[in-house]
Parts: C-alpha cells; sequence; structure tokens
C-alpha cells in the first residue's frame, strides 16, 4: 500500500507546548466563563483568546465564527455564510487569558505566525461541523481529544493527538470536523493570515 502524504495537514517541527499546562489554566478559565456559540448554531462552541483592541463586539455573536462557504444540498451550488471578519485586526489578548499559561502560547505563535483570531472551540460528543471551507488555513493544537475525533480535508481524514504538537491545516479547501467519542473535543485554533499551501 503507498504511503499517504497529509499535504493539508502540516505539523510544525520543532514547536511544542505543554497540554497539562493549558488542560489546567482552561478548567479556572471555564470557572469564570464557558463556551458561547452565534445564534442557531449547535454543537459548537468558542471562548475568543483575543480581540480588536477596545472593541468588546469583536468577541460577541458572529465574530466568534466568520465568513465560510458550503454546499448545502444536492444540488451543488456553493454558498456563502455568516459574515467576513478583518482577522489582522485581532491583536489584542482578551484580559482573562492574561495570567495563563495561554498567554505564553499565543505570545509564542505571534512571533512564528501572522495570526487573526485565536479561539478555544469545543464540539461536542457525537457532533460534526459543515462540509465548508474557510478563507484561510487553521493552526490547531489538540488539548482535549479522543480517538473518535478527526479532521477531514477533501478526502484525508487525521486524527489530531493531544501531544502539544502544533498542526496547520489546508481549511481553503473542503472539509469538516467530527467528534465521534463521548467526550467533548476542545482545540486551540488560530487563523493563519499567510497561507503555506500556495
Amino acid at each position: 500500500m503507498a504511503h499517504l502524504n497529509f499535504t493539508d495537514f502540516y505539523r510544525v517541527p520543532d514547536l511544542k507546548f505543554d497540554v497539562q499546562k493549558m488542560r489546567s489554566d482552561l478548567d479556572s478559565i471555564l470557572k469564570k466563563k464557558g463556551f458561547t456559540s452565534p445564534q442557531g448554531i449547535t454543537n459548537f462552541g468558542a471562548i475568543p483568546l483575543n480581540q480588536i483592541p477596545n472593541d468588546e463586539n469583536s468577541i460577541k455573536g458572529n465574530n466568534i465564527r466568520g465568513i465560510y462557504w458550503t454546499i448545502p444540498d444536492e444540488k451543488g451550488k456553493e454558498v456563502v455564510r455568516d459574515i467576513p471578519i478583518d482577522e489582522s485586526k485581532y491583536t489584542k489578548i482578551v484580559p482573562e487569558f492574561e495570567n495563563t499559561y495561554f498567554k505564553e502560547v499565543y505570545e509564542t505563535l505571534n512571533k512564528k505566525f501572522k495570526l487573526g483570531r485565536v479561539r478555544l472551540l469545543l464540539k461536542e460528543p457525537r457532533s460534526t461541523l459543515s462540509w465548508h471551507k474557510d478563507p484561510e488555513p487553521r493552526l490547531h493544537i489538540p488539548i482535549i481529544t479522543n480517538l473518535g475525533c478527526s479532521m477531514v480535508i477533501e478526502n484525508v481524514a487525521k486524527h489530531l493527538p493531544a501531544d502539544g504538537y502544533v498542526t496547520i491545516t489546508n481549511n481553503t479547501k473542503y472539509h469538516n470536523f467530527f467528534n465521534g467519542g463521548e467526550q467533548s473535543r476542545i482545540h486551540l485554533v488560530a487563523c493563519v493570515l499567510e497561507n503555506p499551501f500556495k
């Protein structure tokens, strides 16, 4: 059998974080605030790590999700959903994360990559995202996951383990994420504004 080359899943070399520290600080954050979802969205939640300076609305409502494209039915016609977001304006860490390990993670990533929004994303058990594509690639650091969790880009599925490593995924192609396990999946996910897949 030929070796599969996961070209749309780029594991960043020489970059690793402490997942146990992230889990510990996640517990502290969740005591102060919970995951929120855009109106009408189920099985998905987000906690923003950064925001537009002096703009509380930048981390509320549909700014949690942002624009994407999808093919909703068998007719195959692509449609656009939600609102465009100027990712480059998200430059300030949200105050709740100031004295946490997440600030160190955020600052380290920010030195290596040109980032937009950075969020903790929740995928509830036995649920999936829509088949969609985004304007830019995404950087993933799994914090809590299980073997039933995989990301699918076009026809390739890959499980991203919670081992502290960073993977950049080509979200500009059609993809989804499913959690087939019985615990919530939580990743740190950042929008990457310079596309390494082009």
